[in-house]
């Protein structure tokens, strides 16, 4: 039997304000051809299926005609789990008519574990797979709020509450399996953090649990395999073969640019799998430049000729004060098929604005930090400095009214 794991389409999402649907388009045809050339008998998305819970009518369209296609090809079983980003309630809405399509969908938990334990027959009506199909486990789901309790108490109630529902769904599917007789290989689905996950700056993971380093350890999991979503980089965890984050398809941002996507072809003979990564085509290029300004001109040099098409973040970080960096940078492209998504003046964030922390950017500061950081760097003294201030916004309000009445 194949299965193709795959997670984290987070259908929806926009790159500093570029809508993406023509990706997530060309990444679901290309799954659906995948899956009939793989010969593929079931699909697993472990969670994060859209980017937000209210996803709009384009990514459901795209959602929805993905199943559909699915459904008629040789692909007899696809099970989707929730993820943090997605609304328990509206994937769950369906979930009966989509039933009818082979498509199980599993928005939230129950007070019934069962729910969760699926157990899926081929053509013939036998058993050959059960899947614990475990969504996002939220924080009410699987902990009791008591007055007074420490994080420390909380960091453990939340690990105990992840460990204990995996535990009744295992042990369920265990005995499914003894009673149906025959190896029947079980796979576990999941949308979280384990010890030690690798992520990306910038990738958009979440914290599943605010304020909590909730991370479980894979000695919880008994499975033949587990499918893992959350993690964008795909990774095996805790170096195990059979058990995986798939990563996200698309690169989320421009810190995954250069990472191979990939889903995994699951095969197994009897309840033993053996795993192969199938790489992902590069549907819309991301490049990210970084450097003084004769290593962003020289690269931006290199791409031209190679006629790179794609989006383009700059991070400055030479020592030259560029007041002009985005007009340099306009004119640098100029006649090229590369666009500018995101410029990053380091230089002024760090050592002429005083970062305050490492995250800190540009970004972060509104017109008057600016200002204010600059009086403070160039040593003004304290008193002169209400007094310009007043001077440097009504420069800016100026400005901004000789916009208005051009516009």
């Amino acid at each position: 039997m194949k299965l193709l794991h795959t997670s984290d389409w987070h259908i929806g999402r926009t790159l500093y304000g570029r809508k993406r649907y023509e990706e997530f388009e060309a990444f679901l045809n290309w799954l659906a051809e995948t899956i009939q050339q793989e010969g593929i008998d079931a699909l697993l998305v472990a969670g994060d299926v859209f980017d937000t819970s209210a996803p709009s009518n384009r990514a459901q369209e795209l959602y929805y005609r993905f199943l559909c296609r699915v459904a008629a090809s040789s692909c007899r079983h696809v099970i989707v789990v929730a993820g943090n980003h997605d609304s328990p309630s509206f994937l769950d809405a369906p979930k009966e008519l989509l039933k009818a399509l082979d498509v199980h969908v599993v928005g939230s938990i129950t007070s019934d574990p069962e729910d969760e334990v699926l157990v899926l027959r081929n053509e013939q009506g036998s058993p050959e797979l059960i899947v614990c199909a475990v969504p996002y486990l939220r924080d009410r789901d699987i902990r009791a709020v008591e007055a007074g309790e420490s994080v420390e108490d909380k960091e453990r109630k939340l690990i105990d509450g992840v460990r204990t529902h995996y535990a009744a769904v295992t042990a369920l599917a265990g005995q499914k399996r003894e009673e149906l007789g025959g190896d029947i290989p079980i796979v576990g689905m999941g949308h979280l953090f384990t010890a030690g996950g690798q992520t990306i700056d910038g990738d958009g993971v979440r914290e599943l649990y605010v304020g909590s380093l909730a991370h479980v350890t894979a000695e919880i999991f008994r499975f033949d395999y587990l499918a893992l979503g959350h993690l964008h980089v795909p990774q095996k965890v805790n170096n195990s073969e059979t058990m995986r984050y798939s990563g996200s398809p698309l690169p989320m941002g421009f810190g995954e640019a250069k990472q191979q996507k990939s889903v995994c072809r699951v095969e197994f003979h009897n309840t033993s799998a053996s795993v192969h990564l199938i790489d992902v085509p590069v549907f819309q290029e991301l490049e990210r430049i970084e450097g003084d300004w004769d290593g962003i001109s020289s690269r931006i040099l290199e791409l031209s000729a190679t006629g790179f098409q794609g989006w383009v973040e700059v991070i400055y970080g030479g020592i030259e004060v560029i007041g002009d960096l985005r007009e340099r940078l306009e004119t640098a492209i100029s006649g090229t098929k590369m666009e500018i998504l995101r410029i990053k003046n380091n230089h002024i964030t760090e050592r002429v604005l005083g970062q305050i922390h490492e995250e800190e950017t540009l970004d972060d500061l509104s017109v008057n930090d600016v200002f204010e950081r600059c009086l403070a760097v160039h040593g003004v003294p304290e008193e002169q400095r209400p007094e310009l201030l007043r001077a440097y916004q009504e420069a800016v309000l100026s400005l901004y009214e000789d916009d208005v009445q051009a516009q």
